[in-house]
């Protein structure tokens, strides 16, 4: 991506009280060089055989999967939060078996790695040699310099699926009208004007920053990094989950966060040149 200034923010009024969206300000950012798509399942195989590293899911011997994706036995089941009931907590649910232990990665070598934690994409990245964007450059990399835009392609839909996200009633119905009821192959939708390819919708991706909703307010106007410290680190660009009922964050300014060593069905990640 170009060097540039951007204007970073929800600037129109659309985004979710308590993700930190506003004030929209100008930032600059540096020439930088992004993954076109998000890391696929392929490219993390080829990590782990190189390395022979264990995420964070296999050590700890479950991880999160959505209900109605799940490829495992009852007794697998740990339980579900009840507040989003939807997910499930799942023994042997890691990156290779998605969905459960009953789940393989078989005809997913182009779809995005899941089931990573932040601290896995350290592990990676340190292999790869290369780097987690900031929360500035996936945004600015994600509007593809449309100014203020609130997709990648722009402001409206439009009368085609331009990405991956929840078609019905959420969480008990997907229709399927894109053709995926999880995650999509990682050029499956048109890629935006920098050749992006689905920032917003199919998995939410890990930023380098560590989260804060009141960053915006006092964020260097120069490449900023966010804070020094924290509990969660970012996350940007919704998933397969998103719908305008219950999570309308596929969208550039979009923000959400999660612990380090969190992993879901839905969380993956792409990097950057260093």
């Amino acid at each position: 991506m170009p060097r540039q200034t951007f204007l970073m923010g929800d600037s129109l009024g659309v985004g979710n009280r308590g993700d930190g969206e506003t004030p929209a300000h100008p930032v600059w950012v540096d020439a930088f060089q992004l993954d076109a798509t998000s890391v696929t399942n392929a490219a993390f195989a080829r990590f782990v055989a190189d390395t022979g590293y264990r995420t964070e899911a296999q050590t700890f011997g479950y991880s999160a999967v959505f209900h109605l994706a799940l490829e495992a036995d009852l007794e697998d089941i740990l339980g579900q939060p009840p507040q989003i009931p939807w997910w499930l907590g799942v023994l042997g649910a890691d990156w290779a078996h998605p969905g459960g232990p009953r789940s393989s990665l078989a005809g997913l070598d182009e779809h995005p790695v899941v089931q990573v934690s932040w601290n896995d994409t350290q592990a990676y990245c340190a292999w790869a040699g290369r780097r987690l964007p900031t929360e500035a450059e996936w945004e600015c990399a994600s509007r593809g310099g449309l100014s203020g835009r609130t997709f990648p392609w722009g402001d409206e839909w439009g009368d085609r699926h331009r990405c991956n996200i929840w078609q019905g009633v959420f969480p008990a119905v997907n229709t399927r009208e894109d053709g995926w009821l999880t995650t999509a192959p990682v050029r499956t939708f048109e890629p935006n004007a920098y050749g992006v390819w689905q920032s917003v919708g199919n998995v939410w991706e890990w930023c380098s920053d560590w989260w804060s909703e009141a960053y915006y307010a006092h964020s260097p106007a120069r490449n900023p990094a966010g804070p020094g410290t924290g509990d969660q680190r970012s996350m940007r660009g919704g998933s397969y989950l998103c719908h305008d009922s219950y999570c309308n964050r596929y969208r550039n300014s979009a923000r959400a966060a999660n612990t380090p060593d969190s992993s879901a069905a839905n969380i993956g990640f792409r990097t950057v040149a260093l």
